[in-house]
């Protein structure tokens, strides 16, 4: 049986990102979002459990900067995470942006 594991609703969009794992810098876009974690479209190879820096480019042309954890990697199509350790500053930034 499949349980969704998501305890946030995540708003599809399609932002420009980048990200920074053990494999290097990758570009890559930002599928969908919420409060606790996103999808991000990207080819680069990630692994389930690795800890990446993503940068995703707001609507304003700032990049907000989020930390996570890599929690599904499809190859080829991308991979979802789960944000951690988020300072108030990024937890609004991101709030913002989810509410338009």
């Amino acid at each position: 049986m499949n349980r969704e594991r998501r305890s946030n609703f995540r708003i599809p969009l399609n932002l420009p990102a980048r990200y920074d794992g053990l494999s290097g810098a990758h570009d890559a876009r930002i599928e969908d979002i919420s409060l606790g974690g996103c999808f991000v479209n990207a080819r680069g190879q990630v692994e389930e459990g690795e800890t990446i820096t993503v940068e995703i480019k707001l609507p304003s042309g700032t990049w907000l900067r989020l930390r996570g954890e890599v929690t599904a990697y499809q190859p080829g199509i991308g991979f979802g995470m789960v944000f951690s350790n988020m300072t108030p500053a990024e937890e609004h930034a991101l709030q913002k942006l989810l509410v338009g």
